[in-house]
């Protein structure tokens, strides 16, 4: 039998930068020579420097964002309202209740104020803490209050220094991640690197910061490294219960932070399943992954008020098929190829049954439709059928929404990270085929299993995982520009662990007849060493040039608009207009809303639409009608959305529009065949011409180069 075995032992159990190789220390007859005072030193050693080597590199990433965020803004400069508006669309909206609960009396008026909610949506009274994820800006507002921090720190400096801390943390936990599967924190290192060079497709957190992938994103990361260390083999049962526990904790966080956690997790969830259907992770481990999923999923659902959206999941529907299929077939992972093939087949048919029926059963008891406007984008941008959905629409037209560009690949491949991606995901999805392919054979054969063995040693358990994680949201990425930061993130740990990886190079020059111990180490080293040293030359100085350009806030036109309205209009006072300038108006102005940016509201997307029709062909008596019953008194227009420009024609808010209400669409082209001339002007261009019709019912009370106010008529 071969001696290689020693090689499992070692991948299983130790985080330390060298695995011993099978030539230093296998004796000719078989047996291990070991080195144990010389070994731990060497670990404690590797471990503390990477350890110091991980934190630096995290709080330099956060002063570094923090640094663009000041440059940019100038933001220690310029006034609080500017430094409100900056804060722009739901970025406004989410730091209002933080801002509310620092100026509410004590704290338990300022949970009162969100639990019982009734300015963010006019005439309605809001659970936000039911609606929002929005718990971090609680747990932050008190702990403001609490620490005796008020006389040196500001309140806004606390909240984003918190988000840029968070980075630290992210930039950490992906070093951790790509250490963990690489065996040397070398590896780490270029994971970091990659990650800041890389900034404009790795993250977005300097000029959206209290976004909520930006709280989220830090603690997915986590879930990930600690996930990575589950599935090493050979962990003692203290350190894999710790280690469900960490993931445990970081699955809750990331949950709590962001209301797109469940479908990340599903695909998180299909990735597992996968691996598990093909025999490449340890069943149990597995197990325990879906019910923190689904544990850590309805722990944020009770502290949410029961928020019908979590319960009618398709993460908690899709795991929980998964565990009732496993039940009904017991064999699943016994027979040759052909019939595991048949079995394997059988059980997915079976989950996504099930998975369908739990899902249909739960919506229809709870009568939930929060998120049916996500599965209607889906729907259209998959190509099933055209629509004239205007929710749907709305997603379809944000470039944000729309496929990756193709200039990210080679910003990405300037900086040497895709070029290593590509080379490590052709070379992991070959052994992971070839893996997979022995699996469902169920060959037994000493021969075969040591002609698989080079194999086998490339692909382990937290290998396999990572593998099909970046695939998985890769393709999310490809298809909505928006997540490419969940998948640019992990390219750069995933890309990194393969230029470090022993198992890789063992196999690559095994292949090529020309594998030594000494020359793996060598090729490990040596490449990520060469790829740091051309980061460093090639991109320090514009670093160094970016850190040094110094640019200041200017949106003249939206604070003259907000200091307008806090001076001349009642507290009481409720205000229509486009979701994103009406965040601002409530963070700004502490004004009631009619509408507002957090879409996963049926009610709302109904109430939006409606608000809209101040874009859109109605009679000044409907646009009235329809303001009215939300209570509006003033309605703001926006020059940039009544005449847009930065869409093209069809995605233009107001065309969106038009087609929803049955309306051809303004300008030269084609439309469909059944709409109709509306009988009536554009609204927000004709009431500028302050015509009898109009000016009974509106009064314009403020007005600038940007925004037209008008008052509403009250009449009995």
């Amino acid at each position: 039998m071969t001696t290689i075995r020693q090689r499992r032992v070692g991948k299983g159990t130790e985080a330390a930068e060298d695995q011993p190789s099978e030539e230093t220390n296998v004796k000719p007859d078989g047996k291990i020579l070991s080195d144990p005072t010389g070994g731990k030193l060497w670990n404690i050693l590797s471990i503390t420097v990477g350890g110091i080597v991980a934190i630096s590199l995290g709080l330099l990433t956060s002063v570094y964002v923090a640094t663009l965020h000041e440059n940019d803004l100038w933001f220690s400069n310029i006034k609080e309202v500017e430094r409100e508006i900056s804060f722009r669309t739901e970025c406004g909206l989410y730091y209002s209740y933080y801002k509310q609960m620092i100026q509410a009396a004590s704290i338990q008026q300022g949970l009162h104020g969100l639990v019982y909610d009734n300015k963010t949506e006019s005439v309605r009274t809001i659970n936000i803490l039911e609606r929002m994820n929005v718990y971090q800006e609680v747990f932050l507002s008190i702990l403001y209050r609490i620490l005796p921090i008020q006389q040196y720190l500001e309140p806004v400096y606390f909240y984003i220094y918190t988000l840029f801390g968070l980075q630290a943390v992210y930039v950490i936990a992906l070093y951790v991640t790509s250490w963990l599967l690489s065996g040397t924190w070398l590896s780490g290192l270029l994971a970091a690197c990659w990650y800041i060079t890389n900034r404009v497709d790795t993250t977005r957190v300097e000029f959206t910061i209290p976004l909520r992938e930006n709280w989220a994103l830090p603690f997915f990361a986590v879930q990930i490294a600690a996930i990575t260390y589950l599935l090493r083999t050979h962990l003692q049962p203290v350190q894999e219960r710790l280690t469900l526990m960490a993931v445990f904790i970081a699955t809750f966080l990331f949950s709590l932070t962001w209301q797109f956690n469940q479908f990340m997790m599903l695909i998180q969830a299909l990735a597992l399943f996968i691996l598990d259907c093909l025999d490449m992770l340890p069943t149990a481990k597995v197990t325990w992954l879906y019910i923190i999923q689904i544990s850590g999923l309805l722990l944020v659902c009770v502290l949410q008020f029961f928020n019908s959206m979590i319960l009618g999941s398709l993460l908690i529907s899709f795991n929980v098929s998964v565990l009732i299929a496993r039940t009904i077939q017991k064999n699943l992972k016994k027979g040759g190829l052909l019939k595991r093939l048949g079995k394997l087949i059988l059980h997915v048919l079976l989950v996504l049954c099930l998975t369908l029926l739990i899902n249909k059963f739960i919506k229809k008891i709870l009568n939930l439709e929060s998120d049916e406007h996500i599965f209607k984008f889906l729907k259209a941008k998959f190509g099933f059928g055209a629509t004239r959905d205007f929710d749907a629409n709305l997603y379809l037209c944000e470039e944000a929404f729309g496929l990756l560009p193709l200039n990210t690949f080679s910003r990405l491949s300037s900086t040497l990270l895709f070029y290593a991606y590509g080379f490590v995901l052709f070379l992991l999805t070959v052994a992971a085929v070839i893996v997979a392919f022995r699996n469902l054979s169920g060959s037994n054969q000493v021969q075969f299993k040591e002609k698989m063995e080079e194999y086998t040693v490339t692909l382990k358990p937290d290998a396999a995982y990572s593998l099909v994680h970046t695939v998985l949201f890769g393709c999310l990425a490809l298809s909505t520009m928006r997540m490419k930061y969940l998948w640019t993130s992990h390219m750069c740990v995933f890309a990194s662990f393969g230029l470090c990886s022993t198992e890789v190079w063992k196999l690559i020059l095994k292949c090529l007849h020309l594998y030594t111990s000494q020359r793996t180490q060598v090729i490990k080293y040596s490449l990520p060493i060469i790829a740091l040293l051309y980061i460093s030359f090639k991109f320090w100085p514009g670093i160094m040039d970016e850190l040094s350009e110094l640019r200041e806030f200017y949106d003249p036109d939206t604070v003259e608009l907000m200091n307008w309205i806090k001076s001349n209009t009642p507290n009481t006072a409720v205000f229509a207009g486009s979701m994103q300038l009406l965040a601002g108006v409530k963070l700004c102005t502490g004004r009631t809303l009619t509408n507002h940016p957090h879409y996963e509201d049926k009610n709302l997307r109904e109430r939006t639409k409606q608000i809209y029709q101040i874009y859109a062909k109605r009679s000044p008596s409907d646009v009235y009608g329809i303001l009215r019953s939300f209570g509006t008194d003033y309605v703001i227009l926006e020059d940039s959305i009544c005449y847009e420009r930065r869409h093209s024609r069809g995605c233009r808010l107001r065309d969106l529009l038009d087609v929803a209400n049955g309306h051809i669409m303004d300008g030269l082209g084609e439309n469909e065949p059944d709409l109709k001339p509306s009988l009536y002007p554009r609204f927000c261009e004709e009431i500028k011409k302050n015509l009898p019709s109009y000016t009974m019912h509106f009064t314009r009370v403020f007005q600038n180069k940007t925004f037209h106010v008008y008052k509403l008529a009250k009449h009995n």
